[in-house]
């Protein structure tokens, strides 16, 4: 499937920009459908863009969100991707954000990890809108590279719309298992917006971008395997 890209001055323009074609679609969901859905990432080019998207005049009311993907710590924990998100759209009065993940978790993600299920199950399709960074090691969401579950997580084939995925070795800023939407899940969507920011993630773009063979980085997995179009920006 093909990209597009667009390259911005530097963050906060790429931030207004994103967040304006995100209120653009909302709008356009709102008065098609009555409601809109959009799943969104954790990280530090995203949440500009959600506080930024939290001011839009908006019926915040219709309006459902859920994380691409959560650590598994419970409700109110600081590295909590919904209470993130749900923090990044304080402005956004009466939106609702949806969970990935039980709010009381325990010792074993394997053996409790339904929810994601659960929670998708609820949720209608397609996504009106997902938007993803990217990691320096490749990967999205938490489709991690080296991870036992990637190859299940990038199964376009997939039935599945959620897995715990335990990476390899845990991130020290985040050492938690995980649950991500699969890539099978992600793609049900109507658009599909792919952010990053400074020079490292430029080089993963590019490598991403130009791999063919071998072991691929998942983001190039995501290129190659994406059925919606893939809407890339980019800034310093």
């Amino acid at each position: 499937m093909s990209w597009t890209e667009s390259s911005h001055a530097d963050a906060e323009t790429l931030a207004t920009r994103v967040a304006g074609q995100f209120e653009a679609l909302v709008r356009e969901a709102l008065d098609s459908s009555g409601k809109a859905v959009l799943a969104l990432a954790g990280g530090r080019t995203p949440f500009p863009i959600y506080r930024c998207l939290a001011e839009a005049r908006l019926d915040w009311s219709r309006v459902s969100l859920v994380a691409t993907d959560e650590r598994w710590v419970p409700a109110g924990h600081p590295a909590r991707n919904s209470r993130e998100v749900r923090n990044a759209f304080g402005a956004a009065a009466g939106v609702h954000v949806l969970e990935l993940v039980p709010a009381a978790v325990g010792p074993d993600a394997d053996a409790n990890a339904e929810q994601g299920e659960t929670t998708m199950g609820a949720v209608s399709e397609p996504f009106d809108a997902v938007l993803l960074g990217i990691g320096a090691d490749g990967h999205f969401a938490s489709l991690f590279p080296g991870a036992a579950e990637l190859a299940a997580g990038l199964d376009p084939a997939s039935r599945r719309s959620a897995l715990v995925v335990n990476p390899v070795p845990l991130p020290p800023e985040a050492p938690y298992p995980r649950v991500s939407l699969t890539l099978a899940r992600l793609m049900r969507t109507k658009r599909l917006f792919l952010v990053a920011t400074g020079d490292a993630k430029r080089a993963v773009l590019d490598q991403a971008q130009s791999q063919r063979n071998g072991p691929d980085l998942p983001v190039a997995t995501l290129l190659r395997r994406a059925t919606v179009p893939i809407e890339i920006h980019w800034s310093p």
